[in-house]
This record gives C-alpha cells, structure tokens and sequence, in this order.
C-alpha cells in the first residue's frame, strides 16, 4: 500500500512555503497601499450603473467609456435574466453627481439605450464594510457549527474533537492561499476583491470541508471495522478508497473553470481563477493536509499539543 501519511513532514512543509509567500505578498499589500489586497467598489464604497442597450454591444466598450472620464477598473459585468439582453452593470469609484449624465450620453453613443432603463445607486463604505464583517461572521459561525458536527458524529472514535479542529485547520489553510492568491493577482494583474470573492471564499470553505468530512467518515469506519490496525495503515487505506471521489468531483468542476477562464468575459475571470485556486488548494488539503495533522496528533507529534 502506498506511504501516504508517512510523508506528511513534506506536505506541512510545502504547505507553510505557500502560505509564507502569501503572508509575505499581503504584508507588501498593505504596506504599498493600506489593504492586504486590493478592494473593490463593494468594499470601499463606490457607484453601481446598470444600463440596457436595444442592440449588443461589448464589455471593452463599455470600459473604454468610462477610461475616457478617469474611471479606472471599472466592473463590467453582463445581466442575465427576462427583459435584461444587452444589459450591463457596472460598478466602479463614486462617480461625481454632474459627471452622471455625461456618462450616460457617452454610453448611448456606443449603441442607443433602452428608455428609462438606466439605474444608478451608490454604496456607502459603511455598508460595504457591514458586509465584509458579515461575511466573516458567517465563516466564523460555520467553523464552529461544523466542529461540534464532526465531534457529535464522530464520536464513536476516539478524540473526536480533534476531526473536527484538523477539518477547520484545513478550511483555515485553504482561505489563506486564496488571500494570498488575491494579493498576488491584485499586485500583478491588478484584479481587484469584491463580492464575487465573498462568494467564492464561502464556497471554497463549504468544498474544503466537505472533502476533509468525506476521507474523515472513512477513517471513522475503517477504524471501527478493523480496531487493532495500525492508524496509519488505517489512515492510508481511507484515503485510497475515497481519492478518486474526491478527484472525480473537483476535476469535472475545474475543467469548466478553465474553460470559463480561457474564453469567459473579463469581468468575471478574477471570481473564476479564485474559486479554481481555493478548490485545487481544497482538494490538495483534505488530503494533504488534515489527514496528516490528524495523524500527527495521534502520534503525539505536534509540540504544543502532546498529551
């Protein structure tokens, strides 16, 4: 059987070296420019414009019209939906009141707009800041609910606290690559985070601990159907059995976030390429990551947590 576990000073290593270099990126972040990654409109207070077009038009020329009044790295994105074909929204920096209906004009010159389809409406950084605490809230309170889950659940084993605290060390691993991710593209490519990430970094959380809960069952059973095998054998055995699930099901989901990024709009991209990085970083830590802390543990190898 393959020596999976037996590595796991390799994995902790590799996974600390990512999440160094992330650190190190966001510290830079913040000291270049007061965020550990660049915020968008959704976070700092902004303008949101949603107009319709009677005829298509693309996301290049409705940015070039708002580069042409100062306004840069606007987002663009298309709605969907009934009555909504040609229609935009865009989110960008507070626009200035008498700025407003210039603008407008501008956009009717690309292609007519559809009367009285013009919305606009801004959002204070008071708000925007209510949201992002919200949004950490609700990572908080999952962490908790799913740890006191896998305690109950598992609690036909031995030290089931210790599932459910290497499950949520994992979800914790996997948030901060897609952080540093974050800072990363922000620095070099100038993406910048705004709802889209919440949205990714609570789904991300949601798969990450999903796959750990999924390797975790097996163990339980493997353990309870076979008490006298050594643990790591046992540990080894659960994740061969489980692996090809877990691969199965990030693989078909990647492949369309690769497509996505190769031909999808621009607007959209940043939200891709985040969600594939947490879900590739998710499916390496359920395995790579929680197992072999779990194992760690119960072999009384982590310093600051021997019985």
């Amino acid at each position: 059987m393959f020596e999976l576990v037996q590595k796991r000073r390799r994995y902790f290593i590799f996974s600390s070296l990512l999440i160094s270099i992330g650190i190190a990126v966001m510290i830079f972040s913040f000291i270049q420019t007061g965020a550990i990654f660049p915020l968008g409109v959704d976070f700092r207070g902004g303008t949101r414009l949603e107009v319709q077009f009677t005829e298509p038009v693309s996301e290049d020329a409705v940015r070039d019209v708002f580069s042409d009044f100062g306004i840069s790295n606007p987002t663009v994105t298309a709605l969907q939906g009934e009555n909504l074909e040609n229609a935009w929204q865009i989110r960008s920096e507070t626009i200035d009141t008498d700025s407003v209906q210039p603008l407008v004009e501008a956009l009717g010159e690309i292609a007519p707009l559809v009367p009285n389809s013009t919305d606009l409406q801004t959002v204070s950084a008071t708000v925007a800041s209510e949201v992002t605490r919200a949004a950490f809230i609700a990572i908080l309170v999952a962490a908790f609910i799913i740890l006191f889950y896998i305690m109950f659940s598992f609690r036909q084993v031995a030290n089931p606290v210790r599932y459910g605290i290497c499950a949520v060390a994992a979800m914790i691993h996997d948030l901060f690559i897609i952080f540093g991710f974050a800072a990363l593209t922000g620095m070099f490519l100038g993406w910048e985070v705004d709802s889209l990430f919440l949205t990714a970094v609570l789904t991300v959380a949601g798969f990450s601990l999903q796959d750990t809960i999924v390797v975790f069952d097996r163990i339980r059973e493997n353990s309870i159907r076979r008490p006298t095998e050594k643990f790591e054998l046992t540990v080894n055995r659960s994740i061969l059995e489980t692996i090809h699930r877990s691969l199965a099901t990030q693989l078909n989901a990647m492949f369309v976030m690769v497509a996505i990024l190769l031909f999808g709009g621009a607007s959209v991209k940043p939200f891709i390429a985040v969600l594939f990085v947490g879900l590739l970083s998710g499916t390496y830590s359920s395995i790579f990551t929680a197992v072999p802390l779990l194992v760690a543990w119960e072999k009384n190898q982590i310093p600051f947590l021997k019985a």
